[in-house]
């Protein structure tokens, strides 16, 4: 036989683009067509329904950038259509994908929501434009609104190019219109021609993934020739039920005994916020929930599983009427509440306390509106995976852990699809990869190929998970997704798909495999590296937040156990938090998002630390008294200056002043030799007799790299960066001065169009040399690091993460080692031989890379660089520009445990207040290793105290916590305060045994 398969794919591609799709609707007639304009910010349906509405035609232009117009169509259903399908159809001018072009909401006259419409659903159904949303007739009149979002196509043609102004900011009024008014039709559905097309679809997508010598894809070509035959092109709709006959035979073949099981979820993932801000958000969460409530009353067999809870509280407070529905649907097991988090997090910024209160607030939220305590942790596009990740997950009472994102890797393969994830304190979580490689399936024979094939798990298990539907921008699965899917349940040479809720799978592939292997350790995301850096302020607001809300809960809570404050502020606490976890989703903590976002979220940590800054201040001024004694408040969790952790006194001097003579600082302790360029040439161990500057090298120097990644500017820095860099060693002016005992130069620097000025200061006693960087930032398309090399042999690195730390290698033994260039970190970065460590610690970067070199004298230079900013040019092209001011210091001669101290010093300044007395600590621990981390009183607003600590050395641990408060009982509890095990208190203490990183989580009742 001869071969004609490329004839017979084109024959078929263009019948379905010129014949059949066009086919898809029949007789049409206009609908009556008014708008209105909003002027500014989308308005409630009430505003809008009693607007003052123009006649408009086809061919309106509407919506400026981020605009809003508000449609009233009107007109009369033919009566002789009786008997046929009838659709309003309504084409906005959509041009980009779903979630990334106009979208729309159907409402009643009334204003309640009904459906949402996007470039694949330009439809609604005649069931649900009658009254109220009920069904229409052929004959009746009919009447419906549409709230039509201008949302830019911000990921255009140009991709990765800078934004226009009107796109990625905040927009001014009176804008240009950017889209046109299309079609706006009553018209018939031809129903039987839509069943012909995927039908078509679905054999083709499948043929094409066959071998072409296979007898089963011959087959289907042939199938697919003849339906085309006897396919009368003057007459689509008249013939399509003899083609689709044609397909019959090799659409009812049945899969073969060993195929792939594919668990389908219907899915929309929607970025909280990205390339549009969080107010466009709550639409596309309205219009997508909507669209799956009315697309599970023709499909009765979809599920949906839907995630962050605070986009689950958006729908409760902003669509009640779409709340009545979402709620209907979670009862009815069509949406699925997945995730147990408050928003899709990031997971390698959030600090652990945060990132535990991720899962106190999502999964409170579902308990307490659905009664649902999930079991899977859904996060399918964050950027990397945190070590701690698997203990969280297991103390929030979950069990099963989802992500894809680990497919994106540049080097490396990662080598399972479903395994056991082992976190940092050996805790275990069963996982999986969707093997499909992607979060926003749409069910094709190449997909479906894919996952069968690429499936890392085959000989040993036969299950894994497809999230099918629009994502990223919402708008979730289509009736064309669920009938494909329909198709594909049991069909030869295919996966076998079944649509059910994620729990259905885990709990199936967990007993199918029960040996599954153990990945140890972070899942390192080799891509979007640059997150840990871009936008600079959102970072500082982040990390700024978590501390001050430590000591909110801290000193509030002290205050009112010593009796000195009368309430506890819930209320506050909880919405503040709320507000810090949103703005850790991940393309805004990460920094990938528009200026718009950006900017909103620097303005919300403002208002933020205002109100925490009160609360603390109030606390702490109550816990003081009246007096004229200054009062040292220490929110850390070891002492220092002579003040217990936790607690509050007065302060005592810690060494001799320091000194300045001809460029060098000593204190006693250290010795510090500055050049005439700024830089540090020596830091001399006093204590250790021992240099710790790499011979022939000078620390604190800023390096300043090209950095032009080959895509998605704000998320990537190449390894190619290195290869390109300028010593920043000009200089300004170097000033020297002491004062107070403390010993400062002030070292300012211009180069191109930016200027720096640090000021490194050393203090009496100090191991460290603090260094402030102010930025005054104008570069596109570079990346500044400061680098410290120190003389210390180490081959690997620890970094703090949350509750511990983790070590990553300092060399590229292996193509796994080679991809981590750029890692993060949380409050310090550590190297260190036996006896002898450095720290690099920080207030607000996350950012590092670590490497060494050999010296030609034979000794070893590790060199630790902080990232301190970039300027990528999308998705904001302003991104960090202006004025920025860092802390780091340089600690020497420090173990881990110094470490530790020291990045919670520079996180938690010492407060000083006015007062009469002095705070005993509300809770004291006898071993250092052990350290608290949360103190609080209870959510349920019983009164009990609560306490977060961790084990942080990566050892076994036995400590002994006394409370400065009498208690009268204690349990050990879960993130969500909720009984886990009884410990034993004697004379307000208690005593226990930690294993290495391990979380507890105590609840005392008071007496």
């Amino acid at each position: 036989m001869h071969d004609d398969r490329q004839l017979i794919e084109e024959r078929l591609q263009r019948a379905l683009r010129e014949r059949i799709r066009p086919a898809i609707y029949g007789a049409a007639v206009p609908l009556d067509i008014k708008v209105w304009h909003a002027p500014g910010e989308p308005v409630s349906p009430a505003e809008a329904l009693a607007a003052n509405y123009e006649p408009a035609e086809i061919g309106l232009p509407w919506g400026a950038p981020w605009g809003t117009a508000w449609f009233n169509f009107s007109g009369q259903v033919p009566a002789e259509w009786a008997g046929q399908e009838i659709e309003a159809v309504i084409d906005l001018g959509f041009s980009g994908g779903p979630g990334f072009s106009a979208e729309g909401l159907v409402h009643t006259t009334k204003g309640v929501p009904l459906k949402g419409l996007h470039p694949r659903q330009t439809y609604a159904p005649l069931s649900i434009l009658g009254p109220d949303g009920t069904a229409a007739s052929p004959g009746d009149q009919i009447e419906f609104y549409v709230e039509a979002a201008a949302n830019p196509e911000v990921l255009g043609h140009n991709a990765f190019a800078p934004l226009a102004e009107d796109l990625g900011a905040k927009p001014e009024p009176g804008g240009k219109p950017i889209y046109q008014l299309t079609r706006a039709d009553l018209a018939v559905f031809n129903a039987e021609v839509w069943d012909l097309i995927l039908d078509l679809e679905a054999l083709n997508g499948l043929q094409k993934e066959l071998p072409q010598q296979e007898p089963r894809s011959r087959e289907i070509l042939r199938a697919l020739s003849r339906a085309l035959d006897v396919l009368d092109y003057e007459d689509v709709p008249g013939t399509a039920t003899a083609a689709r006959a044609e397909l019959t035979e090799v659409l009812s073949r049945p899969a073969h005994a060993s195929a792939h099981q594919l668990s389908a979820v219907g899915h929309a993932h929607i970025d909280s916020a990205w390339l549009w801000p969080l107010r466009e958000t709550r639409r596309k969460v309205a219009r997508t929930v909507s669209n799956v409530a009315t697309l599970a009353q023709e499909y009765p067999e979809l599920v949906f599983a839907f995630s962050q809870a605070q986009q689950h509280a958006w729908v409760k407070d902003n669509y009640p009427e779409v709340w009545e529905r979402l709620k209907k649907a979670v009862a009815d097991g069509t949406i699925v509440p997945v995730g147990g988090m408050w928003v899709e997090s990031d997971t390698n910024l959030p600090g652990g306390e945060a990132l535990a209160r991720q899962f106190v607030h999502g999964k409170r939220f579902f308990l307490d509106e659905y009664g649902i305590d999930t079991q899977e942790v859904w996060l399918p596009d964050s950027f990397g995976y945190t070590a701690a990740l698997p203990q969280l997950v297991k103390l929030s009472g979950s069990k099963w852990f989802l992500t894809q994102k680990i497919s994106w890797n540049q080097k490396n393969k990662f080598p399972h699809h479903t395994f056991n994830w082992e976190g940092l304190d050996g805790t275990q979580v069963f996982t999986h990869f969707p093997p499909i490689d992607t979060y926003n399936s749409d069910l094709s024979g190449r997909e479906l190929a894919h996952a069968q094939r690429n499936f890392a798990e085959n000989g040993a298990a036969t299950r894994s998970l497809v999230p099918f539907g629009y994502g990223d921008g919402g708008g979730g699965p289509t009736r064309e997704f669920v009938a494909t899917a329909r198709r594909v349940a049991n069909l030869e040479s295919s996966p076998r798909v079944t649509i059910e809720s994620p729990t259905e799978f885990f709990s199936a592939a967990q007993e199918e495999y029960p040996n599954a292997p153990v990945w140890s350790g972070e899942l390192y995301l080799e891509i979007h590296r640059a997150t840990y850096t871009s936008q600079a302020k959102t970072k500082q607001g982040n990390r700024r937040s978590e501390h001050l809300l430590r000591e909110a809960e801290l000193w509030s809570t002290a205050a009112v156990v010593a009796g000195k404050l009368d309430a506890y502020p819930y209320e506050e606490l909880d919405r503040i938090w709320k507000a810090v976890l949103l703005n850790q989703f991940h393309d805004i903590l990460p920094g990938s998002s528009i200026a718009w976002v950006h900017r909103e979220a620097e303005a919300t940590y403002a208002k933020l630390a205002e109100e925490l800054e009160a609360i603390i201040a109030t606390a702490q001024q109550a816990l003081a008294g009246t007096g004229d004694a200054q009062i040292v408040f220490n929110g850390a969790p070891h002492s220092r200056s002579g003040v217990a952790g936790l607690g509050a006194g007065i302060a005592v001097g810690e060494g001799a002043a320091a000194t300045i003579e001809g460029g060098v600082l000593d204190n006693g302790v250290i010795r510090v030799t500055i050049d005439e360029r700024g830089l540090i040439t020596s830091l001399y161990d006093l204590e250790a007799g021992r240099e710790v500057i790499a011979a022939g090298s000078t620390a604190n120097l800023l390096q300043l790299h090209v950095d032009t990644p080959n895509q998605w500017d704000a998320w990537d820095v190449d390894s190619f960066y290195k290869n390109n860099v300028r010593d920043i060693t000009e200089v300004d002016s170097v000033d020297f001065s002491d004062a107070d005992g403390v010993a400062t130069v002030v070292v300012k620097r211009s180069f191109n169009r930016s200027t720096v000025t640090q000021t490194l200061r050393l203090r009496p006693g100090a191991k460290r040399v603090d260094i402030e960087t102010a930025m005054d930032w104008h570069e596109s398309e570079k990346f500044l690091k400061a680098a410290y090399p120190v003389d210390v042999h180490a081959d690997r690195s620890a970094s703090e993460t949350q509750f511990g730390h983790i070590f990553r290698p300092t060399h590229q033994n292996t193509s796994w080692d080679a991809a981590k260039f750029e890692i993060a970190a949380h409050r310090w970065v550590h190297v260190g031989e036996p006896g002898y460590g450095v720290a690099v610690v920080n207030d607000s970067t996350y950012g590092h890379d670590v490497n060494r070199t050999s010296r030609e004298d034979g000794g070893t230079t590790t060199t630790i660089r902080t990232s301190l900013i970039r300027a990528p040019r999308f998705p904001d092209p302003q991104t960090d520009q202006g004025l920025h001011v860092v802390n780091h210091a340089l600690v020497v001669g420090a173990g881990i445990p110094d470490a530790i101290n020291e990045g919670y010093r520079i996180n938690l300044p010492e407060r000083v207040v006015t007062g009469a007395e002095g705070v005993d600590p509300i809770v004291a621990l006898d071993n250092d290793n052990v350290i608290v981390e949360a103190v609080k009183l209870a959510d349920d607003q019983s009164g009990d105290v609560v306490v977060r600590l961790y084990e942080s050395s990566g050892g076994r641990s036995r400590a002994t916590l006394t409370t400065g408060f009498a208690a009268a009982s204690v349990t050990e509890v879960d993130l969500l305060e909720r009984h886990l095990a009884d410990h034993e208190l004697s004379d307000n203490a208690v005593a226990f045994e930690l294993r290495p990183f391990q979380i507890l989580t105590l609840r005392f009742t008071r007496s």
